[in-house]
């Protein structure tokens, strides 16, 4: 498995590859922004570790590009910020999960295990349309619409949605949705699963009269027709 680390602390980096190369992974570094970009786009990786604060090119913009390029491409966000809008912003650009600074390696080798896990399920996945009511999801096009109407959603959002369409009727928690969804604990503390909950609704939702994202309070949320 070959990772790409973009990190502008030489010692935090060197670090990481130490780590990652102990435990069998191929890891390239870059130390900033548009170094990362040239490499991230002109060589293939199974997934990218990148910092938010980088010379050059932020972390936030240097993500969008790379998911924009490569839709499919696992990316982990570090950074020494961790409060919901710092977490959304970094989900939002496209990240699959996001890690704060100090970590320990081991959480950090979970969170990439998890990831690739995660896509190795998906490839073997042999249906790739969802559906629901009138809602449907192509996971080979990233394609979603609600009643023949084109919906566009975040890269997150559309996992998110993923999760529900794949458990509909089912009442997910709020730590089932953190550990599934973002591959990580929840922390009590933040409400960004709330934030990207009320985000589908905006878009899933509100323009229908049949509403299918529901709250279950105390329990967590749930995808369904209203008269079920």
């Amino acid at each position: 498995m070959t990772i790409l680390i973009i990190e502008d602390d030489l010692r935090v980096a060197e670090l990481l590859q130490r780590g990652l190369t102990e435990h069998g992974f191929t890891a390239t570094l870059a130390y900033d922004g548009v170094s990362g970009k040239k490499l991230a786009l002109q060589n293939e990786y199974d997934l990218i570790i990148t910092d938010i604060i980088l010379p050059k090119m932020d972390g936030i913009d240097l993500c969008k590009l790379i998911r924009q390029a490569k839709p499919n491409m696992q990316i982990i966000m570090l950074t020494a910020l961790g409060t919901t809008d710092d977490k959304v912003e970094g989900f939002d650009a496209g990240a699959d999960d996001y890690l704060v600074k100090p970590f320990e390696m081991r959480e950090l080798l979970a969170r990439i295990r998890a990831l690739l896990n995660r896509r190795s399920d998906s490839n073997n996945n042999s249906s790739f349309i969802l559906n629901y009511a009138d809602l449907e999801m192509n996971l080979h096009s990233k394609m979603v619409k609600r009643n023949n109407q084109d919906i566009s959603l975040t890269p997150k959002e559309f996992k998110l949605l993923e999760y529900l369409l794949q458990n509909k009727e089912r009442v997910l928690s709020r730590i089932e949705i953190a550990e599934k969804v973002w591959d990580t604990h929840f922390d009590t503390g933040t409400n960004f699963i709330d934030v990207y909950i009320n985000y589908l609704r905006k878009k899933i939702d509100k323009e229908f009269d049949n509403k299918l994202i529901h709250t279950k309070s105390g329990m967590g949320f749930v995808l369904k027709r209203e008269d079920r």
